[in-house]
């Protein structure tokens, strides 16, 4: 694991919103990226906490993030209102893919090396 307090920090807020199973569906099977999103905006994080833990799984290599966005890309953030600094949803935006919505994207936590043995 490249960045184990990401990976828990998301693990423990889909438990704590969706319950052990279903969690774990989810870290296995995939999520998309609007239903992290909508599990860390409303667990007691801080908005930019929250963000900043967004921004860590989709770049810290522990999760499979599908489509894959190739080089370059571009987040972009939307807010509740104008002039407001809390972020609601992120698309991401490419150059041979247009922009792609949190709910075309999906991550899927890696399998550890030891599960692979």
């Amino acid at each position: 694991m490249r960045d184990p307090n990401t990976v828990a920090a998301i693990t423990n807020t889909l438990r704590q919103a969706h319950g052990d199973d279903l969690a774990r569906v989810m870290l296995s099977d995939g999520i998309s990226l609007a239903a992290l999103i909508d599990a860390l905006l409303r667990s007691p994080l801080e908005n930019r906490d929250a963000v900043k833990l967004i921004m860590r799984a989709l770049s810290s290599g522990d999760f499979l993030v599908t489509p894959e966005f190739g080089s370059p890309s571009h987040i972009k953030y939307f807010y509740d209102r104008p002039k407001s600094w809390n972020v609601v949803d992120i698309a991401v935006m490419t150059l041979d893919r247009g922009t792609i919505a949190s709910t075309a994207i999906r991550l899927r936590l890696m399998p550890s090396d030891s599960d692979r043995a």
